[in-house]
């Protein structure tokens, strides 16, 4: 047999080892309601090519690939245990075994990772939480997918109804093609029909009802039998408490805007100040995506290295409020072509991070430029820090913490040389530190920092929504403190 012949007879082992693992995390997921994940990336509803894909990732973050050979034991472990909701990383599962120096089995070392899930400590399974989507564009249909995505078990969030302002002609069916195709982030994953006579989209066997209103204050929620709801705002119209208000109706608890919120509204970033979120708080900001990808490796240097100051220059890809040909527009610049210039803007995201890290007490000051790509934009943080430290000590230090904080859902890392903005269309991290540009000089770092702003946020709105519906596990093994 020649070496060629070694590596085919390798791939289709560990092919068929992926294969096998489909139908244990699905029915993981489905009736247990355990999300299982490899280091923060989830293998739910996830194709053979796809899982070995994410084992081979490891190899940027970790160091080596992972394989589903080493992997698949603690799988298999996970089916012997009386799990609760959870997610449960076989990924940090493995990484922790192999440093472990106990002598325990697979099955003992499982156990004991994942007791908080087990027994008396495992949580109980939730009723669905109601949420309604206020508004259809870019970020709405992106948070649509993965509402229904993360429908799976039947439990968590459930996407009850859309409301937009009714269009001509064929509106529900014009506004289910655009759930259906998208020419940046693909087909969507599942099956899609229109029910015109009652106005819904059924998604996956998820019926949502479409509701037509120019004006908040006129809906009945209630009348849908919605109840409780969540209510995202991705329109931006709205953005204080006042305007916010206007959302409270019959069967809406709590509003989730989907943009920088003024006044006292709070900005909720995330993994940075999630947890100072007040239960009786009924209107808050998931703030921008560039806030979203600054403040967690912000966050991070500052917890490690102090910062005195800071500048972040955002190279944003080109949005809907821009002009696709010259055009009249209200604000400097951003009448002329999105797709044929770059534009010299302005940010909030700067400012914005003391609402979102108020401990944080070093300026920071922000700019933006809008280029012609039509998603993925890259952050570049410009850092004062209060001690020197080296390019080698930093980047180990962002690596840990993409693989082992409290920091690692908003956080990734990659190392790869070639890597360019296309590449991390669909990443669901905040941000991406990409370790082949980064530079440090003594007390002096700079940070390039990848993110798809439209579906990295998207997932990060999403995660606010399900701490404050009180739908959101607990991992497993729990991420360093």
């Amino acid at each position: 047999m020649t070496v060629n012949d070694d590596s085919f007879t390798n791939w289709m082992h560990r092919e068929e080892i992926a294969e096998s693992m489909i139908p244990i995390i699905g029915k993981l997921h489905r009736e247990q309601d355990v999300n299982v994940l490899l280091h923060s990336r989830s293998l739910v509803n996830k194709s053979v090519v796809s899982i070995l894909k994410t084992h081979r990732f490891a190899r940027q973050i970790a160091g080596e690939e992972l394989s589903v050979t080493e992997t698949m034991p603690f799988l298999r472990a996970l089916t012997t245990l009386d799990l609760g909701p959870s997610q449960i990383d076989i990924g940090m599962l493995a990484a922790t075994y192999r440093a472990d120096g106990r002598g325990l089995s697979v099955e003992e070392f499982t156990a004991e990772a994942v007791a908080g899930a087990t027994g008396d400590n495992k949580i109980e399974r939730r009723a669905s939480r109601d949420v309604v989507l206020y508004g259809f564009g870019r970020i709405g249909r992106l948070i649509a997918r993965l509402l229904i995505e993360k429908a799976g078990s039947g439990n968590g969030l459930r996407l009850r109804a859309i409301v937009v302002r009714r269009g001509s002609g064929q509106d529900i069916v014009k506004r289910a093609s655009l759930l259906r195709r998208d020419s940046i982030h693909g087909q969507f994953q599942g099956t899609i029909t229109v029910d015109e006579a009652n106005n819904k989209i059924i998604a996956n066997g998820n019926e949502i009802q479409m509701i037509y209103s120019d004006d908040p204050r006129e809906v009945d929620y209630t009348a849908y039998g919605i109840k409780d709801a969540i209510l995202i705002d991705n329109t931006g119209r709205w953005r204080d408490r006042e305007g916010l208000s206007n959302h409270l109706r019959p069967g809406i608890a709590k509003v989730v805007l989907t943009a920088p919120g003024k006044g006292d509204v709070p900005n909720i970033v995330h993994g940075v100040n999630h947890d100072t979120v007040k239960p009786d708080e009924r209107i808050l900001s998931c703030a921008s995506c560039t806030t979203n990808a600054i403040v967690p490796p912000l966050k991070a240097m500052a917890d490690e290295y102090g910062v005195l100051r800071g500048h972040v220059e955002t190279v944003h890809s080109y949005t809907n409020d821009q002009n696709l040909l010259d055009n009249y527009h209200g604000s400097d610049r951003r009448g002329r072509s999105a797709a044929l210039n770059m534009v010299i803007t302005e940010t909030g995201a700067a400012s914005a991070v003391a609402k979102a890290l108020p401990e944080l007490k070093a300026p920071i000051t922000g700019s933006s430029i809008r280029v012609p790509v039509p998603d993925v934009s890259i952050a570049i943080l410009s850092l004062r820090l209060e001690r020197e430290t080296t390019r080698e000590e930093v980047l180990d230090y962002l690596r840990n913490v993409s693989l082992a904080s409290p920091l690692k859902r908003q956080i990734d890392f990659i190392s790869a040389p070639d890597a360019v903005s296309s590449d991390f269309i669909g990443s669901r991290h905040a941000s991406i530190v990409d370790a082949g540009a980064t530079k440090v000089d003594g007390d002096n770092a700079i940070l390039y920092l990848w993110y798809d702003n439209e579906f990295g946020y998207s997932c990060q709105v999403i995660r606010v929504v399900q701490h404050v519906s009180g739908v959101e596990y607990p991992t497993f093994p729990a991420p360093a403190v």
